[in-house]
């Protein structure tokens, strides 16, 4: 029998398999693959990485020699689970171990695709990241990091899964499904190696994005300080002559308060050739 069931309805499953098999199917702690005397359990997270949606969905596959369930976490995981049934059967019933291979053909393909654009996602927005450093900037990198992070984990199961199916501990695949699902695995390493670039990549970014805003930050605190180095004697020439009025130059010279304006004019005009001179504005 093959079937695809929400996991509220493992129970009509039953009637296929040992009660302590869906026992333990029940008790949910299944690793990413058990393989066992008589049947072999597969369970993993799955992503869709065709809509926006981000939440993992369970699937557990349970493979004897006559049966193939599918049990699926949420509504959205059944679907997609019996909407690749209904195309891989479409020319006809399939067994088990075709229908496995197919199921997990349908379930990643065009994955490549958006690896592609993705990684072109990334190269578009350098250019627009390191030519201005902006608040969204960051939310790009992050929502980028995420993402790949998402995929990593969720290739990894699968080739995890992939290797597992390959070794064939228990004999339930024969050579051909396990060629086949070798050649899934090498398709696996290949996603895992394109998702690892683009991560190296985003860290790059981001490093970079960093270094940019330190720049920026270097610039605003240097031009801070050459504004505090050029009213420093101004603030001290007005300290001086706020100081005391009795017996200041300019009470008995006309001429008191203009050569004060004019020193610091010069003084102000002479510290912004010096920072010229030196480079530093």
């Amino acid at each position: 029998m093959q079937r695809v069931l929400s996991m509220q309805r493992m129970g009509e499953a039953a009637p296929h398999m040992d009660p302590k098999t869906l026992q333990y199917l029940n008790e949910g702690q299944i690793e990413s693959f058990e393989s066992f005397e008589e049947f072999s359990l597969i369970a993993f997270d799955w992503y869709d990485v065709h809509s926006d949606r981000t939440q993992n969905e369970q699937m557990l596959l349970y493979l004897d020699r006559e049966d193939l369930f599918i049990f699926c976490e949420d509504r959205a995981a059944e679907d997609k689970a019996n909407a690749i049934f209904r195309e891989v059967t479409a020319d006809g019933p399939l067994d088990n171990q075709q229908l496995l291979y197919r199921f997990f053909v349908r379930l990643i393909r065009g994955d490549m695709s958006h690896l592609e654009q993705l990684e072109a996602d990334i190269s578009e927005g350098e250019t627009a990241i390191l030519s201005g450093t902006h608040r969204e900037d960051m939310d790009r990198i992050v929502q980028w990091r995420r993402e790949l992070l998402r995929l990593k984990r969720y290739y990894e199961q699968l080739d995890s899964i992939f290797d597992e199916l390959t070794a064939n501990d228990n004999g339930l695949l024969s050579h051909a499904s396990v060629r086949r699902m070798a050649i899934l695995g090498g398709r696996m390493d290949r996603y895992l190696n394109a998702v690892r670039n683009l991560q190296e990549s985003v860290t790059q970014l981001r490093e970079a994005y960093q270094s940019q805003l330190s720049i920026q930050q270097n610039e605003l605190m240097k031009l801070f300080t050459v504004v505090t180095v050029i009213f420093l004697p101004l603030s001290l020439l007005a300290g001086w002559y706020g100081m005391n009025f009795v017996g200041m130059p300019e009470l008995g010279w006309r001429y008191g308060y203009p050569a004060v304006i004019v020193l610091s004019v010069l003084i102000v005009a002479w510290l912004l050739w010096y920072f010229r001179k030196n480079k530093w504005l």
